[in-house]
């Protein structure tokens, strides 16, 4: 049985062997087409063979036998030197792993077939070691965020037992900040499931109205907004969409958050909802056009600066990225020259 490593050399070497046996092969039979036998006229004896004639049938057969084991050794060669390069490229694929994805194949100066597929897997390669790269980020991230109110929670319980002569009051100061910490880690979490969740893809899509998804939004941070000092103002007609409506949920919820948590005192949110489209605007900080990618990946603020103390610490807006590519939605941000962003999702036609 022919190894599996070398099934496609012997292919090969068939293919290369095979037409130049057959050439080689018409080329010295071409002198027996010309061979004759002879008989006396009128003698009625069969023809006698010619002596030449058997010559030439040995040394054809002799001919035949050396091109045959000539074919298979130059299309064995051939086949071997074609295969090289791709060798080449296993091995060091094969020796790639997600510690030195830094590695690359190393044929960019070839400009044939075996350059495309080594510039084919350096740019997978280029792809995967971002991608490991993001996700040790992310989890770095992500362990710094769920570890500091666990620190900040057992620093209030070790003071709290701590002191002898704590009284009632201070005790239920404690466990009201421990309580407040908890929600924050909650927040989290569910913002973490929600990202992950998101970023597997969509599993059942189906059409539904976008427009009761967003005014249902909007009247549930009405309050929060007259607490905050915010107007919220709302424009919302018919606006047909195909996705999952939770996703698409959680991508208004964490819009209008993030416009609430990032606005000032006596600011506006202004949410348009119609067509295949959502847009939501905010006052707040100015917002330099180069920081705009930047705000959109995980635990990330303006300016660099780390994630602030409610719900979902710098997920939000990467919340919503992650939801819009997977429902296929262009999603643009344009800062405001006096402060602030507008966000829009347009989605794909429902048709």
């Amino acid at each position: 049985m022919i190894p599996r490593r070398h099934r496609l050399r012997v292919q090969l070497t068939l293919l290369y062997a095979v037409p130049f046996f057959a050439t080689g092969a018409l080329l010295l039979s071409i002198p027996l087409f010309g061979a004759s036998s002879t008989a006396p006229a009128g003698s009625g004896q069969p023809p006698e063979t010619n002596v030449e004639t058997h010559a030439s049938f040995t040394s054809t057969a002799i001919g035949l036998l050396v091109l045959t084991v000539l074919s298979l050794l130059v299309g064995w060669f051939v086949a071997g030197r074609f295969l090289r390069p791709l060798r080449a490229i296993t091995a060091t694929a094969r020796e790639i792993s997600a510690t030195n994805l830094h590695r690359r194949l190393g044929l960019a100066g070839r400009r044939d077939e075996y350059g495309e597929l080594a510039a084919t897997l350096d740019d997978l390669f280029g792809r995967l070691q971002a991608a490991f790269e993001s996700q040790r980020h992310f989890v770095a991230n992500a362990s710094h965020e769920l570890r500091t109110p666990l620190t900040a929670e057992r620093a209030l319980l070790q003071v709290a037992l701590a002191d002898p002569d704590a009284d009632p009051d201070a005790l239920r100061r404690a466990c009201a900040e421990v309580l407040a910490l908890g929600r924050r880690q909650e927040r989290l979490i569910d913002a973490l499931l929600t990202l992950a969740s998101s970023e597997q893809g969509v599993e059942h899509r189906r059409p539904f109205d976008l427009g009761p998804l967003v005014s249902e939004a909007v009247d549930a941070r009405r309050d929060e907004a007259a607490a905050r000092a915010v107007r919220l103002v709302a424009t919302v007609s018919t606006a047909p969409v195909v996705g999952d409506r939770n996703l698409v949920g959680s991508l208004v919820a964490n819009l209008l958050d993030n416009a609430l948590r990032h606005n000032v005192s006596g600011g506006r949110i202004e949410v348009a909802a119609g067509g295949s489209a959502l847009s939501v605007g905010n006052d707040g900080p100015v917002v330099p056009p180069g920081e705009i990618g930047r705000l959109f990946e995980p635990f990330q603020q303006l300016r660099g600066e780390r994630v602030g103390n409610e719900g979902g610490p710098g997920l939000g807006l990467a919340i919503v990225r992650a939801i819009a590519d997977t429902h296929g939605a262009v999603l643009t941000a344009t800062p405001r020259r006096a402060g602030g962003l507008d966000v829009t999702v347009t989605f794909p036609p429902a048709g």
